[in-house]
């Protein structure tokens, strides 16, 4: 008989964990495995109200959760957000960079406009940049400090019409390299994770053919859904992964081996 496989209800027993695009879809899912294997999240979002919304069935689960509000493109509102987690959580363990936006989806490289390129790197890059920058000197205290940025395999093999998107991904994830060599000597480990096409609310834009495109080119033929990427962050934030750091870990079925 097989064992049975080992529990990861207490992987992040007591971790503080900040979640930012928390307030639906992946971030949402995010939170949640991350409060069921121990964790104290705070959840962070533009929407605001969804944020509290998502914390509350969180609490309701005797999951401990906090909502905050956060616009990654606001340097100010970042700023605040953290200090607020921290202050809330006292202290903090583990960053999840989730929080990003599409935006330039459907359009070739001449139709993105000027505005919609710089939205999409002002939030996906420097938002990420930003974040980390104001949640170092808690995780450096923490001394245990994990940061998990969120890529996306369409850096991995470059998705067209989708530039901006698939451009801010692969700055991410040459950051997640950089900082980890930076924040190192911290002992601090930074990874991302790229997921694949993830049927949340945020890709319902995506054309039906593009979906069939990742199901049937797939290792792991079926649709990709939340719960398939979380588990590779609670690894990632937990003492586990200690020695892991500036990766990627494309977990997308086999859509893209990396």
């Amino acid at each position: 008989m097989n064992a049975a496989a080992p529990s990861t209800d207490s992987l992040l027993a007591g971790r503080r964990v900040l979640v930012t695009g928390a307030a639906r879809g992946l971030g949402r899912a995010f939170a949640h495995t991350i409060g069921s294997a121990g964790g104290r999240v705070v959840l962070a979002d533009l929407r605001a109200e969804g944020a509290e919304e998502a914390a509350a069935a969180l609490r309701a689960g005797g999951i401990e959760a906090h909502a905050l509000a956060l616009d990654l493109a606001d340097p100010e509102s970042v700023t605040r957000c953290a200090g607020e987690a921290i202050a809330r959580l006292g202290g903090l363990d583990g960053l999840v960079n989730n929080g990003a936006v599409t935006d330039s989806g459907g359009r070739s490289a001449d139709e993105i406009d000027l505005a919609t390129w710089d939205r999409v790197m002002t939030v996906n890059v420097r938002g990420t940049w930003l974040m980390t920058r104001a949640c170092h000197g808690a995780l450096t205290a923490s001394g245990r400090g994990a940061v998990v940025n969120l890529a996306s395999d369409t850096a991995l093999w470059g998705a067209p019409r989708l530039l901006a998107y698939v451009a801010s991904k692969g700055a991410v994830i040459a950051m997640t390299r950089s900082l980890a060599r930076e924040l190192g000597e911290h002992t601090i480990t930074v990874n991302a994770i790229a997921p694949g096409l993830v049927e949340v609310e945020a890709t319902q834009y995506v054309p039906a053919h593009r979906h069939e495109l990742y199901r049937s080119q797939r290792a792991l033929q079926r649709a990709q859904v939340p719960d398939d990427v979380t588990g590779a962050a609670v690894y990632l934030l937990s003492d586990l992964a200690r020695f892991v750091t500036g990766q990627t870990l494309a977990v997308n079925g086999g859509f893209v081996t990396h």
